[in-house]
């Protein structure tokens, strides 16, 4: 066997999408200290259709090589920290 990189993938139940975007965004801050964890990918799908991904993160890459951290689809501007 080969050595490569591994994703994680971490099953959660959500009643709809957006409390499955916001449990996503909670679980990804909460492991964002790992350094492997690169919360700008972070996906849900619907539990029947996992092949379609959505957005959890903006993603937009920002001065310095960042990414916004605000939510996808968020209105105004982009910002280099989350608006809580």
């Amino acid at each position: 066997m080969s050595v490569g990189r591994f994703v994680v993938h971490l099953p959660v139940a959500a009643e709809d999408l957006d409390v499955a975007k916001r449990y996503a965004r909670v679980i990804s801050r909460a492991v964002g200290f790992l350094g492997n964890v690169d919360r700008a990918e972070t996906t849900v799908s619907y539990e029947d259709a996992q092949g379609v991904h959505h957005r959890v993160f903006c993603d937009r890459l920002l001065a310095a090589g960042r990414r916004c951290p605000r939510a996808a689809g968020h209105g105004g501007d982009c910002a280099p920290a989350a608006r809580r």
